[in-house]
């Protein structure tokens, strides 16, 4: 079921969100472009849960999807990936990445969030 019915707000934001019934749980799915997504499959991992492989985002990627998305409970998902993540996550890769984009996008306030969202789990 999709817990927004308006087609305008995905085709704004590339993002269905749906809600699955039985469980109550909220989920998005994003849809992918050419770019920078091309690079976050290339990064996919598998994951067998309950005998189904699934592929899952790095949480690398995931946080690099947060940053760039930027509100309120984005910065606080990113501060939870990082913490469950604290000892693998490769944060040179993330803040390379941001750097990118800052530069394609002419914008200075990625690295900055990511690095302050560091700060909230040391």
């Amino acid at each position: 079921m999709r817990r927004i019915a308006d087609p305008a707000f995905t085709e704004r934001t590339r993002v269905i969100p749906l809600l699955h019934e039985p469980s109550g749980l909220p989920l998005d799915v994003v849809l992918a472009g050419p770019g920078l997504e091309d690079q976050f499959f290339d990064r996919v991992q598998r994951r067998g849960i309950e005998g189904v492989d699934i592929r899952l985002v790095s949480p690398e990627d995931l946080i690099v999807m947060k940053v760039l998305a930027g509100r309120p409970k984005d910065v606080d998902d990113v501060v939870a990936v990082a913490a469950a993540y604290r000892r693998t996550l490769d944060t040179q890769y993330i803040e390379r990445t941001l750097t990118t984009l800052e530069a394609a996008l002419a914008q200075s306030d990625l690295l900055p969030l990511f690095r302050l969202a560091l700060t909230k789990i040391r």
